[in-house]
């Protein structure tokens, strides 16, 4: 079976949605492991209750980025991933953890190809909107082959339309359902290759 690694910095409810598409058979595949850079991300605790390893990994301050990615890439590594997958994981990698898994690193990001890379991109997405700069914004699922922000092959994507209404908490749960389905999908495909 498909062994999926799963890397969180928050709640993990992309987490969810994957556990529970394993559990369904949706997804022909196992998380054996969830990673988190903070300790107290509730996605640990979701991995938690479903009895996979939980892993809080923390950078040090004295540590440097390339020192991290390499003992993430050892950590990880010990549990012989098939995919790893980036599911609301908020750090950069570099090299040192990309090139230990070639073609097998696999970001969810909240916003189309080419439009608002990095963090807040719902936020700014509707900022946009509002100053009639963009009609609606979406989700993507990309390759990561190197540290390029939110810029690798797109695997899969849908738009998520922008309503004159919309506050950011409105628009943020239409674009995590969104998000939930379209990660899915994408896993689904890419367990059965």
């Amino acid at each position: 079976m498909t062994r999926l690694v799963v890397l969180v910095s928050g709640n993990g409810s992309n987490l969810q949605a994957i556990l529970d598409a394993c559990t369904a058979g949706e997804i022909q595949a196992q998380v054996v492991a969830v990673f988190s850079d903070r300790p107290d991300a509730f996605g640990l605790e979701r991995a938690r209750r479903s009895d996979i390893a939980a892993i809080a990994l923390a950078k040090c301050e004295t540590q440097d980025r390339p020192g991290y990615d390499t003992e993430l890439a050892d950590k990880v590594a010990a549990f012989d991933p098939d995919w790893i997958v980036l599911a609301g994981w908020m750090r950069l990698l570099s090299a040192k953890f990309l090139d230990r898994f070639p073609g097998r690193v696999v970001n969810l990001h909240p916003a189309l190809p080419g439009t608002f890379p990095g963090t807040h991109a719902i936020e700014r997405a509707l900022d946009a909107y509002q100053h009639g700069e963009v009609a609606h914004t979406g989700v993507m699922v990309h390759l990561v082959p190197d540290d390029g922000v939110d810029s690798g092959p797109v695997l899969a994507q849908e738009v998520v339309s922008i309503q004159p209404s919309d506050t950011l908490a409105t628009l943020q749960s239409r674009v995590h359902a969104t998000e939930h389905r379209v990660l899915v999908h994408t896993l689904t495909k890419l367990c059965t290759l």
